[in-house]
């Protein structure tokens, strides 16, 4: 059994003099948990309401997933400080997207898509197709291009195309070493910058074990943005040093990604919406057994959706365990 221990049991554990023992001017810095307490912080400040923050954010997904798409609208929203995935409100700023992998035609075709012949697009958006590898003078390039326009994002698309060459034998040394430069400077500079990277094909449990590579890469990240698609659609799950985590449904809707509510909220709604569909196209009202079978889906499941919808009032229960719509 644990037994609370007073304020003032704790703080006869150490003696006073370590507290107001000073720390070597040239040695280990160190502070104490008094001055810790008498800290005052800023609240967490997003740049994308609840999904970017200060720091660097990698941002990964499978081939083809759209992970572009969703980038190209974060970087504009940003620049026009408007809404992104069309809920996400957005703080203005100056932008830069390097589309490593496309070219400028490309890019331009993708803009008119999207947004229409404008008058004029954002002159504080700026793109930028060439980039040298970090290791090979791309990171003081970057540093530089901060300092000159002062942005409030970078996206960086892919890693592959800046990862330095590996120097280390160890994987998860070259991954962490990967990706740490670039973390370092977000925080050095306050400002955001987002790396798309790839997923492995294997599934896992945990969304963050399915980004290619070792951990070493997102243990050198302060967040990481997982995009996913399962038979129930896309999700895109997040987490982070400070943030809280992300379990979000989101869809593809001709060039343009839009949130559409929390996961489980959004699967339960698709899932009432479908036995309710079941049940108009019957002829008479149906027990979970039928339902189940006509959505080959678990009994069991159904039998404790279906009570749930009744208690709602979606459906009606009728005798012998038999439901209908209302």
């Amino acid at each position: 059994m644990s037994r609370k221990i007073s304020t003032k049991s704790r703080i006869a554990r150490f003696p006073k003099k370590m507290t107001e023992r000073p720390s070597s001017s040239d040695g280990l810095a160190t502070f104490t948990a008094n001055d810790l307490q008498a800290m005052e912080f800023p609240p967490l400040e997003f740049l994308v309401e609840g999904l970017i923050t200060e720091g660097l954010t990698l941002l990964a997904g499978k081939p083809k997933m759209g992970k572009s798409w969703m980038a190209l609208d974060i970087a504009m929203s940003v620049a026009i400080g408007c809404e992104t995935l069309q809920v996400r409100p957005c703080k203005k700023g100056t932008t830069l997207y390097c589309a490593l992998e496309d070219n400028p035609r490309r890019l331009r075709r993708r803009m008119l898509h999207v947004y229409g012949d404008q008058t004029n697009w954002p002159v504080n958006f700026h793109f930028s197709t060439q980039m040298q590898k970090l290791d090979d003078g791309g990171l003081e390039d970057i540093e530089d291009w901060i300092v000159e326009h002062r942005p409030s994002l970078i996206i960086i698309d892919t890693l592959a195309c800046v990862r330095p060459t590996s120097k280390s034998k160890k994987e998860y040394d070259a991954d962490y070493a990967a990706l740490s430069p670039l973390q370092k400077l977000a925080g050095e500079h306050g400002i955001a910058i987002i790396v798309i990277h790839h997923l492995r094909k294997m599934s896992g449990d945990d969304p963050l074990d399915m980004v290619s590579g070792t951990t070493g890469l997102t243990g050198a990240v302060d967040n990481v943005l997982v995009l996913d698609r399962k038979s129930d659609g896309a999700t895109l799950y997040g987490r982070g040093r400070e943030m809280d985590d992300i379990d979000i449904a989101v869809e593809l809707d001709d060039g343009l990604w839009r949130i559409l509510g929390d996961t489980d909220t959004v699967r339960i709604s698709s899932e009432r919406r479908a036995i309710i569909e079941v049940l108009r196209n019957a002829d008479e009202p149906m027990g979970p057994k039928l339902i189940a079978e006509a959505l080959d889906w678990s009994q069991e499941n159904v039998r404790q959706l279906v009570k749930s919808m009744s208690t709602d009032g979606d459906l009606k229960k009728l005798s012998r365990g038999k439901y209908a719509l209302p």
